[in-house]
């Protein structure tokens, strides 16, 4: 008989006020990041905004690295989540291929939230350095394994090793071989290096849009991020060999040896 599963524990009321105090800091530091930018982004500044003191904060964020930390997390969260929901059945228009859906939530979400995309993509903040294999890490991850998802789905291992790429050098491979699963490491080498040029078209695109370099197309700026991801999408899957078709031994290339 399958166990069941014991239902979490409430919180305590000193853990509820916990939560309930984190959240209005997090809301604080996030309405002064919007408002001043994240240079003026100060445990003091976050403080006065709420009528507390520095020291009470301490309680909550021992330094005002744990502070970026928990906001760049929420951030790349809030972000998965958008493209997630993007690529859900239902969601869009069933004809528009996952990856342009992705790519549209990825766009929609930097576009309507450009300080805080910036927070996470913006010039890197002085003097911090987020956690090795930290918060921010799993959180971005969860970013790329939606658009991963979404770019290779349908597609089996031996057609993304046998996928058409110029052949990587030996240390590249080697680097992408070496990434762990959670990462890249579960992709061959020629679909990994496939994703990471497609994700830097796509994101290259939105930062051009949020940093107000392309205001010159006007309101046509959605259509043209659109053709562009429905091209993106093509030419990934142009390269990628349809099943029996020669799979396993490298096409045209393929990244090297399989």
């Amino acid at each position: 008989m399958p166990t069941e599963k014991a239902a979490p524990l409430p919180l305590s009321l000193r853990e509820r006020r916990r939560a309930v105090a984190t959240r209005e800091i997090l809301d604080a530091a996030e309405k002064l990041v919007t408002e001043r930018g994240l240079g003026d982004l100060s445990l003091r500044a976050v403080a006065r905004s709420l009528g507390m003191t520095v020291q009470a904060l301490y309680h909550y964020f021992p330094s005002r690295d744990a502070l970026v930390t928990a906001l760049v997390t929420e951030a790349y969260d809030e972000l998965a989540d958008a493209v997630r929901a993007a690529t859900e059945p239902g969601a869009d228009d069933p004809a528009v291929p996952r990856l342009v859906a992705a790519a549209e939530g990825y766009r929609r979400w930097a576009v309507d939230h450009p300080e805080r995309f910036q927070l996470i993509y913006g010039t890197p903040l002085r003097h911090y350095s987020a956690p090795a294999g930290g918060p921010t890490t799993r959180a971005m991850r969860r970013v790329a394994a939606v658009i991963k998802r979404a770019l290779f789905d349908g597609f089996t291992p031996a057609q993304l090793a046998a996928a058409d790429m110029p052949v990587l050098s030996s240390p590249l491979r080697a680097h992408l071989e070496q990434l762990s699963p959670d990462s890249l490491g579960d992709l061959p080498a020629p679909a990994a290096a496939l994703l990471l040029s497609a994700w830097g078209q796509l994101h290259g695109l939105v930062v051009l849009e949020v940093f107000g370099h392309t205001s010159f197309i006007g309101d046509h700026q959605a259509e043209v991020f659109r053709t562009a991801m429905r091209n993106l999408v093509q030419d990934v899957h142009r390269r990628i060999p349809d099943v029996g078709a020669g799979v396993g031994v490298a096409a045209g290339g393929g990244g090297g040896e399989v």
